[in-house]
């Protein structure tokens, strides 16, 4: 009995340890400037959209959106491109802020050299 009235007195202490404000809604990430921007022979893929890379690249591997994201991934026997999309600041369709290369066996390979292979595919 005396535990049942302790369980009692507990309630509202813990509900006073309760938050009452209002949960606010999440900002989504910008995609700042990256220095990918810069490098020549990427701008074929910098700041293209998926219809762009597409056209390019053919039918991509891999598709994944992840809002307000998307990652596109193309492949060859070369290597394996991950292009990560992202909205503008100012709106508008996704673009790509950043891409990743690498060899199948996931050993980092050039940017460039990358794109350049599956160009040729």
């Amino acid at each position: 009995m005396t535990r049942n009235i302790l369980i009692l007195l507990a309630v509202p202490a813990l509900a006073a340890c309760a938050s009452t404000a209002a949960p606010t809604a999440p900002t989504l990430p910008v995609a700042a400037p990256t220095t990918l921007d810069n490098v020549r022979g990427l701008d074929i893929v910098m700041n293209k959209t998926a219809s762009h890379l597409i056209r390019i690249f053919g039918r991509p591997q891999l598709d994944v959106a992840e809002p307000p994201a998307r990652k596109l991934q193309f492949a060859s026997g070369a290597c394996i491109m991950d292009a990560y999309l992202y909205p503008p600041q100012e709106g508008g369709e996704q673009r790509v802020t950043y891409i990743d290369t690498r060899r199948s066996d996931g050993v980092e390979v050039d940017r460039v050299s990358c794109v350049n292979a599956l160009r040729l595919r």
